[in-house]
């Protein structure tokens, strides 16, 4: 797991390390019970603080995705992919419906939601 980030972003350090393990997760790349890096070795990897990756492990493990053991470490959690998917549905559907809302000030019509989310979809492939 190669672990990438940027001082420039607006995201935060933690969300960065949280969303990229999450993500090696989701895709497959970290499986049930593979053990992450200890808190201080990703901590002096990355260069960042012990507080920033143990936030990020903290709401890795709150999210349902690593459990942690006293004096063992970090390891990934089984996923139970009904209750991921329904997150990122309710998810999908937040942005969706905050999308529509600012479609309606710009005076778009559904017919014009549907073409950009056709576009989007098109350039993300």
């Amino acid at each position: 797991m190669n672990i990438v980030i940027s001082n420039q972003s607006g995201v935060p350090i933690y969300e960065q390390i949280k969303e990229q393990i999450k993500k090696a997760i989701l895709s497959g790349e970290l499986t049930e019970n593979a053990p992450l890096p200890s808190l201080r070795q990703l901590a002096r990897d990355l260069q960042v603080s012990l507080v920033t990756t143990t936030r990020a492990y903290s709401e890795l493990e709150l999210e349902g995705f690593v459990r942690t053991m006293p004096g063992k470490g970090a390891y990934v959690k089984k996923i139970n992919d009904v209750l991921i998917r329904d997150k990122y549905l309710k998810e999908t559907e937040k942005a969706l419906a905050a999308a529509v809302q600012l479609g309606k000030l710009a005076g778009l019509s559904v017919y014009d939601l549907h073409k950009i989310l056709d576009e989007i979809e098109r350039t993300e492939q």
